[in-house]
């Protein structure tokens, strides 16, 4: 038996262990880093904002960039990624909904979220119903969905060829990328712990107010009240990377974007609210009832800061503050009993409560006559000023002056 040349041998020892570019660690580190932040940036702009919710254009050098970028960093097939999407929106937090903590269970769908997908994508009727309008080019009939796993396969010939025996180690990491982050911790941790701006129909929350390491969809409450916005953030302390990426692409001709989060208008206070006022409350109704819940919180510090300085017992307040700002419905029954306590103890939050709930019903309401729903918001404004609860005052001020 011939051995091979020392030489070869060597440099195929050499290869094992550097790989043809011969980088120390942490340049490999950064390397993973950045290659799985561009998937990040591919899946948030490409898949779900451009092509799922169609809040923005994106010109044909970035769209066929990230098209060939998921194909050899996740294998995903554009279509079953938005058919899956779009069901979850429309499906939120029911039986039907392809991956929701809420019926599956935080663990299951946390850790076992990509097998969730995979099974999804396998429902004839889900792609039919909700993947309209995806790409249907010859590149994606021919290559990009027809051959769906060789993508992946290439990003790992290259690795091995990049590292050596730890580009297998990098092709993992980019391999589990986003089913964990998106498949597990958005989809799950998502619709189960974080902050919530706004009162969504649904559970989902925001994780972090600094969107980066998933590329702004770290603000999925956000998000889930404005599902047609092109940006993710908004509050002034929010940051959403994602669309730090489309304002660039947008200032170069690469997007065009359709949406962003509607911000009320404010002019001079009115005498009385009218039809104008009504339909800028309604337009606005996320963040009308979000200022309503600051005014809540403030009230709740008030009453708290009472209390204390009678000495009094803050438990049964402290464990009902959370939830007086909530939908009946979305308050669970552990709290409710603390919650029944805590109104019948603090009249002035009782009363913002109902008339919070009042407020929430114009809107809801589809009965009643343009004419009869201003009507209704001017009378409910005269109760609030005259309430002599100063947060319900000032909110019911600050509201005659809306505009659409």
């Amino acid at each position: 038996m011939l051995l091979p040349d020392s030489a070869v041998l060597s440099a195929a020892i050499d290869w094992l262990g550097n790989g043809l570019w011969d980088l120390t660690w942490w340049q490999i580190v950064l390397y993973t880093l950045v290659t799985t932040h561009i998937t990040i940036a591919a899946v948030t702009i490409f898949l779900h904002r451009t092509q799922t919710h169609r809040a923005m254009d994106l010109g044909p050098i970035p769209s066929h960039f990230f098209r060939f970028w998921l194909w050899i960093g996740t294998g995903m097939v554009t279509k079953e990624w938005v058919a899956i999407h779009r069901k979850h929106h429309a499906k939120c937090e029911t039986e039907d909904d392809p991956h929701s903590p809420q019926v599956k269970g935080i663990d299951e769908v946390m850790w076992r979220g990509a097998e969730l997908y995979r099974k999804e994508s396998k429902n004839k009727e889900t792609m039919e119903r909700f993947g309209h309008g995806t790409p249907d080019d010859w590149l994606e009939r021919n290559l990009y969905s027809r051959y769906s796993w060789q993508g992946v396969g290439l990003m790992l010939i290259l690795n091995l060829a990049l590292f050596g025996a730890l580009g297998l180690t990098v092709w993992a990491v980019q391999m589990l990328w986003i089913p964990f982050w998106a498949a597990g911790v958005v989809n799950g941790i998502g619709h189960y712990w974080g902050y919530r701006n706004f009162e969504a129909t649904d559970s989902s929350t925001n994780l972090i107010p600094w969107g980066i390491i998933i590329g702004g969809e770290e603000l999925h409450n956000n998000h889930h009240t404005y599902p047609t916005s092109a940006k993710f953030s908004v509050k002034k302390y929010e940051f959403d990377i994602g669309w730090v990426y489309i304002s660039l692409m947008q200032k170069i001709g690469w997007a065009k974007v359709k949406k962003v989060p509607p911000k009320m208008q404010m002019g001079d206070v009115q005498p009385v609210a009218d039809a104008k006022t009504l339909e800028a409350v309604i337009a606005n109704r996320y963040e009308v009832m979000a200022n309503f819940a600051r005014e809540m919180r403030r009230a709740t510090k008030g009453e708290l800061a009472s209390l204390k300085a009678k000495g009094a017992d803050l438990s049964v307040l402290k464990a009902a503050k959370r939830w007086l700002h909530r939908d009946d419905d979305k308050v669970p029954a552990a709290a409710r009993t603390h919650l029944v306590q805590a109104r019948a103890a603090h009249p002035a939050l009782d009363k913002m409560m109902t008339m919070r709930e009042e407020l929430r019903q114009l809107w809801l309401n589809t009965s009643q006559s343009r004419e009869q729903l201003a009507a209704d918001l001017a009378g409910w404004c005269h109760r609030a000023e005259a309430s002599g609860i100063a947060g319900l005052r000032e909110f019911s001020t600050r509201l005659r002056a809306a505009r659409a």
